[in-house]
């Protein structure tokens, strides 16, 4: 896989994203809106205006699901033989990228968070460097992560001492 700035011999070891469970807001927004559209309908069913209203909220949820999905799928991490790379989707026209250089790490360390995240297999890895701390929060297979990432900043140079 190539990717926008990859240096020559860069290699990717991973991609993995936040956990599909994170876009879980805008899937209940979605339902509140469907459900919520159809109760006028049902307690007024002689107005057939009221079934255009549902049709409204059952569209508006949608849109707003696909645009949860759409900043989910937009949104992903990138570790590379050299570095890791954090691209945040924001909006339709607005995103972020953040770079660590896999030497400037100084420890990694994950965590799940009880029942939940084990039973969905999510957790939160936090990277250490020397400058401050990046936390990525609700990561699928979060101890998958942590080995590949572990191996890419080892496998780089492994002259630590």
């Amino acid at each position: 896989m190539d990717f926008e700035g990859q240096r020559a011999n860069e290699e990717v070891v991973l991609v993995f994203r936040r956990h599909i469970l994170t876009t879980i807001r805008g899937f209940l927004v979605a339902v509140l809106l469907i459900v919520g559209g159809a109760v006028p309908m049902i307690l007024k069913q002689d107005d057939p205006q009221l079934f255009w209203l549902w049709i409204g909220c059952f569209a508006l949820g949608v849109l707003g699901y696909l645009y949860s999905l759409m900043l989910w799928h937009f949104s992903y991490y990138l570790v590379t033989n050299e570095r890791l790379r954090q691209v945040r989707q924001k909006g339709l026209f607005k995103k972020t990228v953040v770079d660590l250089e896999l030497d400037n790490i100084q420890s990694i360390s994950y965590g799940v968070p009880g029942m939940f995240g084990s039973m969905f297999d999510y957790g939160t890895i936090l990277i250490q460097t020397g400058v401050g701390d990046l936390t990525l929060s609700m990561v699928s297979h979060p101890e998958t992560v942590y080995n590949e990432i572990q191996n890419a900043k080892h496998g780089e140079g492994g002259e630590e001492e």
